[in-house]
């Protein structure tokens, strides 16, 4: 099966809860939009270059660079001597030699890289703010690259939170990959199922509360029979129905009594949202045995047509689960549902990482001042953005990029499908970073691709429509990188999960068992995680924001 041009930015959402806590990802397209999950990689974009222009320039040099690269991939790895690699040699003057490895096995595997001294000219991270990228610049094993930053467009578009997640003791080290920032997976639900009941889209929890048992006991289908239920959960409480960053469990909104910002998932607002949770799923509106069923599974759960709620992604939702319900529904309609007024008086959804993977160069490059420009250089071509009207073989750019039409990529339906990477006819396979820096997340038209089927188009542009006319919060850590955090968040998570799972489905009384888990959380790296993550807040000097 041949990948559309924004598979890449779908691939990453697989892996649930790493990024929004550790930022990591990874995974397939599809059923892989996940809540809590890694923040993705933008769709695969070429570089910009109007239909009128010829292609660029191909680099001009005597000298001709060997440059190695150590990267991973999450499915299988583009051949030692594709095609592609070809293209970029012959285009950059250069001997392209990249090392993939498995995403399972790749964290030893640069560790140990690392470690013996011995590493290539790029090394590839899935998370920008990974602990070891801190450490390792701080050994001095990356290239300071302040100097470079304005010299190449792209570089110039890095926000100021991703700069400052790449700088240490005042040097940039690495250089951010784009993720989407305000497009975030958010609840969505079956518009046809609340036109059947004569019931109108939620506004608050009070409102969703009747649509989701509507959706259990009224038969929103018109099957006759009591098959449905009202919303789609997986293990680790997800999605986690939140309508705004007032009741996120990922945000670090809500304050302590001392002041200090603190994560959503221990605040007093979470305690009351998983008492209408427990109410919900009580009333048998919630997936039975929730904290058994994984990602997958609650996928098939909403798109057989069992479940009226779940989430989605501006992104995409995955054709063949628009197929999956058309063909239990031909008349099944999507709507985005949009934030709930908070009582605090704000209204919008959280903000996503805005990062995801970074480059960084060998130490040993600071020599080579020309070798460093032309790795730059390839990096830059490869992180170009333009609209999705200029993705055409009229584009030479684009075509070249693409490993041209009829080998690398085919039109269809006015849409560029590529070929599997895993055959390594395109560059684009062989790059470090092909995420494209839009000038903002509705520049991607994601749903432009989608065109041909009518329900997942107007299903997205609902999406993107409601994000844009909504504000995001930031929350003040924001690029800020804290090692304890790094540390603990990730596992204090999942033992959240773990306790507030059993506060939904009866196991264990609320009120009776909250403070034993607050307890938990702040003995187990809870308190020290809190501790430092504010006292770097207060001396960036930053706080939460609404864009």
């Amino acid at each position: 099966m041949k990948q559309r041009l924004n598979t890449t930015l779908q691939l990453a959402l697989v892996t649930a809860l790493c990024a929004g806590l550790a930022a990591c990802s990874g995974g397939n397209g599809g059923a892989a939009e996940q809540e809590n999950a890694a923040p993705a990689p933008a769709p695969e974009a070429a570089p910009s270059e109007t239909k009128e222009q010829p292609a660029a320039a191909e680099t001009k040099s005597e000298e001709k660079f060997t440059i190695t690269m150590l990267d991973f991939r999450y499915g299988k790895l583009p051949p030692a001597g594709g095609a592609g690699i070809q293209m970029i040699n012959e285009r950059f003057n250069v001997d392209w030699q990249p090392t993939y490895v498995s995403r399972d096995d790749y964290d030893q595997k640069l560790s140990v890289t690392v470690a013996g001294g011995d590493m290539p000219d790029i090394l590839i991270m899935e998370n920008p703010m990974e602990p070891n990228f801190y450490k390792w610049a701080a050994q001095g094993a990356f290239l300071p690259l302040e100097e470079y930053i304005d010299d190449y467009e792209t570089f110039k578009l890095l926000p100021d939170f991703a700069i400052n997640a790449a700088t240490v003791n005042g040097h940039i080290y690495e250089l951010p990959g784009y993720y989407v920032s305000q497009f975030s997976n958010t609840p969505m639900i079956r518009q046809d199922w609340l036109d059947n009941l004569g019931l109108k889209m939620p506004t608050s929890y009070e409102e969703l509360r009747e649509v989701a048992l509507a959706f259990t006991n009224n038969d929103p289908d018109g099957n006759g029979k009591k098959d449905t239920y009202g919303m789609v959960m997986a293990e680790n409480i997800n999605p986690q129905y939140h309508f705004g960053a007032y009741w996120d469990f990922l945000a670090w909104y809500h304050k302590d009594k001392d002041g200090n910002f603190v994560p959503g998932i221990i605040s007093d607002v979470r305690k009351e949202h998983l008492k209408f949770l427990a109410d919900l799923y009580k009333e048998g509106a919630i997936t039975p045995d929730f904290g058994l069923i994984n990602w997958g599974q609650a996928y098939k759960e909403f798109y057989s047509g069992k479940g009226g709620m779940f989430i989605g992604y501006p992104g995409g939702v995955g054709p063949d689960n628009i197929q999956a319900l058309k063909d239990i529904n031909p008349n099944a309609k999507l709507a985005p549902i949009p934030p709930f007024p908070a009582p605090d008086g704000t209204l919008g959804f959280t903000s996503n990482s805005g990062m995801y993977r970074a480059v960084m160069l060998n130490a040993k490059l600071k020599d080579q001042p020309e070798k460093v420009k032309r790795i730059l250089e390839i990096v830059d071509f490869g992180r170009k953005f333009y609209p999705a009207e200029e993705r055409t073989p009229a584009n030479a750019e684009f075509d070249w990029f693409r490993g041209k039409e009829g080998s690398g990529y085919k039109m269809q339906d006015g849409v560029a499908v590529l070929e599997l990477e895993e055959k390594g006819l395109k560059p684009s396979d062989y790059f470090p970073d092909t995420n494209a820096w839009a000038p903002n997340d509705a520049a991607n038209q994601f749903a432009e691709q989608y065109k041909s089927e009518p329900l997942h188009y107007d299903t997205l542009k609902a999406f993107e429509k409601m994000h844009l006319e909504s504000k995001h919060y930031y929350g003040p850590e924001k690029g800020l990188y804290s090692e304890p955090k790094n540390k603990y968040e990730l596992d204090l998570y999942f033992k959240m999960y773990a306790e507030q799972t059993k506060m939904i489905v009866g196991q264990t009384p609320i009120d009776e068992g909250w403070d034993a888990m607050l307890q938990k959380y702040m003995n187990e790296g809870g308190a020290e995680m809190i501790k430092d993550v504010n006292e770097k807040i207060k001396a960036a000097g930053t706080s939460g924001r609404w864009e």
